[in-house]
C-alpha cells in the first residue's frame, strides 16, 4: 500500500496547532512573574498577611485583581485599629470600621487614642474659629465611636466587608473644596503631606514607593460639588491619580443603607474643622501646616508636582530650566490682576512694574513673562508654572500656580498686598516648598522671620495697591545672581 503524505489541510491545523502551543508556553511565562511582582508588593505592603496567607497560585490571582474577600474572624478577635500617624485634622488609620455612617476605631487601648476632637468633627459648615463654634462642630457617637474589640464583635458580628488598598477620606463639607487654592495647597497638600510621612526617602526626583491611593471619599459633598471653576482640581487627581475612584455624599448614603459594616485597609482621614485645634494652624492659619509635624522627606511634594507638569506636556528637562540638558534663562513670571476686578495695582504702578521687568530681560536675558492666568489654558499655566524661577503678584488665586515651580536655592515667590495686610496663604505655602517669599508693601518688603501678623485692612480687596516697580526688579536681581551651581 502506497504511504499516505499529510494532505495541506492538516499542515496547516497541524501549524496552528503549534503556534498556540507556543503562546500558552509564553503566556504562562508572563503569568508567573506577574504573580512574583505581585506577591512581592503584597508582602512589603502587608508583612503580617504573609505568613498566613501563603503564596500567590496562578488560580489565585484572579479573586486578588478582582474581588475584594471580606474580613472574617468568625469566633476570634475583631482584629483592632492601628492610628498610623496623627496630627489635629490629619490622621492614618490601618483597619478602619465603618457601620452605619458611623467610623469606629476598634482598640483594646482606648487611652492611647487621641481626643476624638483632634480627628473628626460633625461636618457642620465652618463659620469661624471662635469656641462656641469649636463646641458646635464637635464630634458625636454618631460620628466616631471608640469601642473594645470585645464590644466590636457584638455590633459587627463575624465579619466585615472590606476596602482594600489605600484610600483617602474628607469629612469635610463642600466650602471649601470648590477652590483651587483650598483644594490644592491644603486639602491635597494635607493629604499628600500626611501620607508621605510613610516614606522619608522620597527622592528629588519624585521616586516613592508608596502605593497610589485607590479612592478618594467625600462622605459630604456630591458628585457635582468637587470642581473650581477654572477647572484645576480634576485636573490636578487625575494627572496624579489617573486609577483612582471617586466616591461622594450619595454612595456613602448607599453604604450606609446596605447595613454591612466595612473596614478600610488603610486610609488617611481628613477633616478640616478638627485641624482647627493643631498649634501649628494656630500659628499659620493653614490647615495643612500642623501635617508638617509629622515625619518626612525634604522631597515630599515632588511626586505630585512632577506627575502634574509632566501632564501638561512639560518635560522634565524644561522643569528643570533647561532643554535637552541645556541651560536656559531664569523665568519670570507677573501674574497680572489687572482688569479682575479687585484686588489690582494701581494701574501706573503696573505699568511701570512691567517696564522694569522689561528692563531686566532686556539687560541680563532673563525671560519674563506678563500673564493673566485666565486668559490661559491649563496645559499653558502649568507648564509656565513649571519653568518659573521668579512667581510674583497680587494676594490672589493666581499664585496657587507655585505649587509647579520647581524648588531650587533661586525659586522664589513675591507677593503684593495693600500696606499694612497680611495673610499666610502663600508665603506659607511657598516656604511649605522650600522656596522664598517675599511680602511687598508699596515700597518696602519683608520675610520670614519678619513677617507682619495677619490683616485685613480697608484696601486690602481694592483697586488701589501700590507697588515700587523698581524695588521689585532690584530684589528679582538679586535673587537671580545667587551663584547657579546653587540650583543643582
Amino acid at each position: 500500500m502506497a504511504p499516505s503524505f499529510p494532505t495541506g489541510r492538516e499542515i496547516l491545523l497541524v501549524g496552528c496547532l503549534l503556534v498556540f502551543l507556543l503562546s500558552v508556553s509564553s503566556s504562562f511565562k508572563s503569568t508567573t512573574m506577574t504573580i512574583t511582582e505581585i506577591t512581592k508588593l503584597r508582602n512589603s505592603y502587608y508583612p503580617e498577611e504573609t505568613e498566613d496567607a501563603g503564596p500567590i497560585t496562578f488560580e489565585s490571582q484572579f479573586s486578588l485583581q478582582s474581588l475584594s474577600a471580606p474580613m472574617v474572624w468568625g469566633t476570634g478577635q475583631v482584629p483592632q485599629t492601628q492610628i498610623v500617624a496623627h496630627v489635629p485634622g490629619w490622621t492614618i488609620f490601618d483597619r478602619l470600621y465603618v457601620l452605619d455612617g458611623t467610623a469606629y476605631i476598634v482598640t483594646d487601648n482606648p487611652e492611647a487614642v487621641p481626643d476624638r476632637r483632634f480627628i473628626t468633627s460633625n461636618s457642620r459648615p465652618i463659620k469661624g474659629n471662635s469656641d462656641e463654634e469649636k463646641i458646635a462642630r464637635l464630634p458625636t457617637d454618631k460620628d466616631m465611636k471608640i469601642i473594645s474589640s470585645e464590644e466590636a464583635r457584638r455590633i459587627f458580628g463575624t465579619q466585615a466587608d472590606r476596602l482594600d488598598g489605600v484610600s483617602w477620606l474628607v469629612n469635610d463639607p463642600k466650602q471649601y473644596i470648590t477652590h483651587y487654592y483650598h483644594w490644592s495647597a491644603e486639602l491635597f497638600f494635607g493629604l499628600w503631606r500626611t501620607y508621605s510621612s510613610l516614606d522619608t526617602s522620597i527622592s528629588p526626583s519624585g521616586e516613592t514607593v508608596l502605593p497610589a491611593p485607590r479612592r478618594l471619599v467625600f462622605t459630604h459633598i456630591d458628585a457635582n460639588n468637587w470642581r473650581d471653576y477654572a477647572a484645576m482640581n480634576q485636573w490636578m487627581i487625575y494627572s496624579t491619580f489617573p486609577s483612582i475612584s471617586m466616591e461622594f455624599w450619595n454612595d456613602w448614603l448607599e453604604r450606609k443603607a446596605s447595613g454591612r459594616p466595612m473596614v478600610f485597609d488603610r486610609v488617611v482621614f481628613a477633616d478640616r474643622a478638627a485641624a482647627f485645634h493643631g498649634t501649628n494652624f494656630l500659628r499659620t492659619q493653614r490647615t495643612a501646616a500642623n501635617a508638617f509635624a509629622l515625619p518626612g522627606s525634604v522631597n515630599w511634594w515632588m511626586p505630585i508636582r512632577n506627575s502634574v507638569v509632566a501632564f501638561s506636556g512639560l518635560s522634565d528637562a524644561e522643569g528643570r530650566g533647561g532643554v535637552a540638558g541645556v541651560a536656559s534663562a531664569p523665568v519670570i513670571t507677573y501674574i497680572s490682576r489687572q482688569g479682575w476686578g479687585r484686588r489690582m495695582l494701581i494701574p501706573e504702578h503696573h505699568e511701570r512694574l512691567v517696564r522694569e521687568l522689561y528692563k531686566l530681560r532686556d539687560t541680563y536675558g532673563y525671560e519674563v513673562n506678563v500673564v493673566n492666568m485666565d486668559k490661559m489654558s491649563r496645559k499653558e499655566q502649568l507648564q509656565l508654572a513649571g519653568r518659573t524661577t521668579i512667581m510674583m503678584g497680587v494676594h490672589g488665586n493666581g499664585l496657587t500656580s507655585l505649587l509647579w515651580m520647581r524648588p531650587t536655592p533661586r525659586s522664589t515667590v513675591m507677593e503684593f498686598f495693600y500696606p499694612g495686610g497680611f495673610a499666610h496663604d502663600y508665603e506659607y505655602t511657598t516656604r511649605a516648598l522650600g522656596m522664598v517669599h517675599y511680602g511687598f508693601w508699596g515700597t518696602s518688603w519683608f520675610t520670614r522671620p519678619d513677617v507682619p501678623p495677619v490683616n485685613y485692612p480697608e484696601g486690602f480687596q481694592g483697586n488701589e495697591i501700590p507697588i515700587d516697580g523698581e524695588l521689585v526688579a532690584r530684589l528679582c536681581h538679586e535673587r537671580l545672581t545667587l551663584a547657579e551651581e546653587a540650583d543643582d
